[in-house]
């Protein structure tokens, strides 16, 4: 029924309820008046409001959402603004409210599930008094907390410490007080369990299943105060094949240095080639390979090849240099990176070591392999001579003749109308992706335009090794693989079956006889069988025609005498590279690798053939079926190698040493500015060369390329996450013995082409522009030049002497006998104690004052060579080991009242440690 009418004192224009009063009606005029009443009460004129619209009349009006301002809009585009107080607050995602609609069945709407927005309301829901079925009970539900998100990497890099508080500026890469909230990506790679992430071998099974087995999943290293020193390798690597330390940048190739350096052929070709050229790959993965070789099962770096692969302009054209924060990310698919890394490499090592007439040793830039006529050996092993045929549709006919190095797989079409897939077998897919045949549009010069074309390809010849691409990049290639495994393992079980029927059927007796064996089975196991596409042999042939043949062949089993062995080849499977997807740390490339007998009998001293899992520095040997075996949830197939038997007979196999003497002469400096009497060394002359154990003083100065990463425990203790990136600045080395002891005959300043973050001066003497080409003053040389000098050292038998050698070794990247190193920081050191500095040992020992405001490499190598004579006096055979004993008990007492500190010079003389036990001496 009709109620009351409201009279009121304006003229009503717009009319709204209020809604922060129950009944509370607002009521405006054109004219500007605003009047608040209650439908139920009389208007008062003393609840009128005047707008001030300076003459315009009003045309909107509009109650806020958030119930704290009133709106009003007049007719010259001005917006009034009322509110109870200066700070209101207002809601950015105001909508309508949303009404149950009724229930009609008839008429429901389309619903799009895909619209995040739609409204749930749309859905009519019956009212029940039951329980729904997705009101679970609390015993099947657990409450799943929102985990924190990792710190920036950036964050990390930038920050300063305080004490035990870091500071960083905000890199500005997310909304401030605000956490992306990403259900999946949360739940998928963030848990617990890798906010650290743990070592893969040796720790105790997660308390939940976990897919991917220990020894596969990334490894990484710990470090403590002494860095790398107390870290137990050998946990991780039995065997005496060397691991590669995976914290440096681009590391993700490590598995392919291992495949390259367990080629035989390979390893040594490499070795024989060296060049002047600054940065060449074929000539670090010699320096790498000679460190493999020298190891014994102690992991090295690929510090000075990936110094040198981060300044090849191609790598970096080819996407194959990763950033910092996707190697730790995981953004990158890394599958497919080192397939692109595989193609590169062959390419880059055939251009550089291309065969050339004249010696091999240290050619320079212009009579190097570019442009030579001489094929590479790697030419040889890897190279396929192919003819590519392309048909117009006119009848026209193009032929053209390239090499190709690797091919990779081209898996059939699959119809997206029949989900099924047909059985194929390796080699058929293999022959398919060799002589290709595909439909393109291409330039026709018959037609002078873009014709579709047919291109078909075929080889001329086979490899010595065929490399195989696997690119498995997407579900639809790994429900392929799966597929072909599962046939494969259904086929070889039923073979197996047949076998077995047919034993019994023959023997009756002997089947009887196995059957009541204890123990014993004559099937193979299922798990040995499962996820097995690619065979361990193939059979390649091409006949009369050049018509390629490829067949699926068997281990154990050769040729027939009646095959042409020319035109013949068996190939066995010697390499499989997966990449391991791992959520949890960003996945990772390992490597199988069937290493041959020539390792086995350097390393081991025994003939056989192993296969080994290398994953980084976990080297651990498997069984052969693991090697073919592709879970594709978790293990992708990227890169296969298959090797023609007896392929080491083929090839020269033997290494000469390209490093002459010629390197350790007089050489230019780089620097424009460097002047002879500016000299501070002087090179050796012919007749100074150095024999095998004479004496060297050696001493490294250092920079820093990239900051150490750490994170703050709870308890205050900190974590690396990621060392520091050192990189050489300087080299000394100075006479051990003759007329010269003392004096320097190498004194090199590395030029560098990095970013330096740190000269650390007050440690190393460098000081900016020191290493700069254009400014410097000093003799400045390139890493490879000082290395190659190095190496010549090392390879005649020299005994190096230093203060820390280890630390020196391990950033020039040089693998040295431990015989051939004398470190005085050991030899005046007692067991379980702290290790003394070398400013230290010269004061106490020799009353010298060294490293007064910066370290000079020159003075440190004569001292440690000093401290090493006076060793020798001090351990003379009228001295036996309890009275040096004494003197090195001496040594530390002095050191702890002093707290280790060289007095100044005023309080020298009463200080002096020169003592009357051994003054005599």
């Amino acid at each position: 029924r009709a109620i009351s009418p409201l009279q009121v004192h304006v003229d009503p224009l717009f009319l709204r309820f209020i809604p922060t009063y129950t009944s509370r009606l607002a009521i405006i005029s054109q004219s500007g008046q605003c009047q608040f009443c209650e439908p139920t009460g009389l208007a008062s004129p003393a609840d009128i409001f005047h707008i001030n619209t300076v003459g315009q009349l009003v045309m909107t009006f509009d109650v806020s959402s958030s119930k704290q301002a009133l709106v009003f809009g007049d007719s010259g585009g001005c917006v009034h603004l009322w509110a109870d107080s200066p700070d209101v607050t207002f809601n950015a995602y105001s909508r309508e409210t949303e009404f149950p609609m009724p229930c009609m069945v008839d008429t429901l709407p389309h619903l799009d599930w895909n619209d995040d927005l739609l409204p749930l309301s749309l859905i009519p829901v019956p009212l029940i008094t039951e329980s729904l079925l997705s009101d679970w009970p609390t015993a099947n539900c657990s409450v799943t907390p929102r985990r924190a998100p990792p710190v920036d990497l950036e964050i990390l890099r930038t920050m300063k410490k305080v004490g035990f508080i870091g500071y960083a500026p905000n890199p500005k890469t997310k909304l401030r007080n605000q956490v992306p909230y990403k259900l999946k990506e949360m739940d998928a790679e963030f848990d617990s369990y890798n906010q650290i992430p743990e070592s893969p071998i040796g720790r105790e099974e997660e308390p939940h299943l976990y897919m991917v087995p220990k020894k596969y999943r990334k490894v990484t290293i710990k470090y403590s105060k002494l860095g790398l020193e107390d870290f137990d390798f050998k946990h991780y690597n039995k065997t005496l094949f060397a691991g590669l330390e995976p914290h440096i940048p681009n590391a993700y190739c490590n598995c392919m240095i291992q495949v390259l350096y367990l080629l035989e052929p390979i390893r040594c070709h490499v070795q024989n080639h060296l060049c002047q050229k600054e940065f060449c790959l074929g000539c670090e993965l010699g320096f790498l390979f000679h460190m493999l070789d020298l190891s014994r099962g102690d992991p090295c770096q690929a510090s000075n090849f990936l110094r040198a692969f981060r300044t090849i302009p191609e790598a970096s054209a080819l996407g194959l240099i990763m950033a910092d924060s996707d190697e730790a990310t995981g953004k990158v698919n890394q599958g497919r990176l080192i397939q692109s890394w595989n193609r590169f490499i062959l390419t880059q090592l055939h251009q550089e070591t291309q065969e050339q007439e004249g010696p091999q040793a240290y050619r320079s830039v212009m009579g190097s392999t570019f442009g030579s006529s001489g094929e590479s050996v790697i030419g040889k092993l890897f190279g396929c001579e192919v003819e590519n045929c392309s048909t117009c549709r006119c009848g026209k006919e193009t032929v053209r003749v390239s090499s190709s190095l690797l091919f990779t797989l081209q898996y059939p079409d699959m119809n997206s109308a029949d989900k099924t897939i047909r059985q194929y077998e390796f080699a058929e897919v293999l022959k398919r992706s060799i002589c290709l045949e595909q439909n393109t549009q291409a330039w026709c010069e018959n037609c002078e335009k873009y014709q579709p074309t047919v291109q078909t390809r075929n080889i001329r010849c086979l490899p010595d090794v065929l490399v195989i691409n696997c690119e498995v990049n997407s579900r639809k290639e790994a429900e392929f693989w799966k597929c072909q495994a599962e046939y494969e393992l259904h086929n070889k079980m039923r073979k197996e079956d047949l076998e077995a029927m047919k034993m019994k059927e023959n023997n009756p007796t002997e089947w009887e006889a196995l059957c009541n064996a204890e123990g014993l089975s004559f099937y193979t196991s299922i798990e040995e069988l499962k996820n097995i596409w690619i065979p361990c042999s193939i059979k390649m042939k091409l006949t009369k025609n050049k018509e390629l043949e490829v067949t699926n062949w068997t281990e154990n089993e050769g040729l027939s005498p009646s095959e042409d062995e020319e035109n013949t080849y068996l190939y066995d499977l010697v390499v499989t590279v997966a990449h391991i997807l791992d959520p949890r740390t960003g996945g990772n490339l390992v490597a199988h690798i069937k290493v041959g007998e020539t390792y086995h009998q350097r390393k081991e001293g025994v003939t056989h053939k192993q296969w080994y899992l290398f994953n980084d520095f976990l080297i651990e040997p498997v069984d052969k079926c693991e090697a073919v075996q592709f879970d594709l949830s978790w293990k992708i197939p990227c890169i296969l190698y298959y090797a023609r038997r007896n392929l080491n007979s083929k090839y020269d196999l033997t290494i000469k040493n390209p490093i002459e003497a010629s390197v350790l002469l007089a050489e230019a400096s780089l620097a424009r500015k460097q002047r002879k009497c500016h000299a501070t060394f002087i090179p050796l002359m012919l007749n100074e060369m150095p024999q095998s154990s004479d004496l060297v003083g050696l001493d490294a100065e250092f920079v820093t390329l990239n900051q150490e990463e750490a994170e703050l425990r709870s308890d205050g203790t900190k974590s690396t996450i990621k060392p520091s990136q050192m990189s050489v600045a300087r080299i000394t080395c100075v006479r051990g013995q003759g007329p010269n002891e003392g004096v320097p005959f190498i004194d090199d300043y590395i030029s560098t082409q990095e970013q330096v973050v740190d000269y650390l001066t007050q440690y190393s003497g460098i000081k900016p522009g020191d290493l700069d080409a254009k400014i410097s003053s000093k003799h400045l040389t390139t890493l490879k030049s000082t290395y190659l000098k190095l190496r010549f050292l090392i390879d005649v038998g020299v005994k190096f002497v230093g203060h820390g050698l280890q630390k020196d070794f391990r950033v020039i990247n040089l693998m040295i006998p431990k015989e051939q190193v004398i470190d005085t920081v050991y030899l005046f050191h007692m067991p379980r104690k702290r290790m003394i500095s070398l400013r230290f040992l010269a004061w106490y020992f020799l009353e010298l004052k060294i490293q007064g405001e910066t370290h000079d490499s020159i003075e440190d190598a004569r001292t440690a060579l000093q401290l090493y004579r006076k060793y020798l006096k001090l351990t003379k055979h009228g001295i036996d080991v309890d009275e040096f004993r004494k003197i090195l008990k001496g040594l530390y007492e002095k050191g702890r009242k002093m707290d280790w500190k060289v007095p100044e010079p005023e309080g020298e003389v009463q200080n002096s440690p020169k003592s009357n036990q051994f003054s005599h001496l």
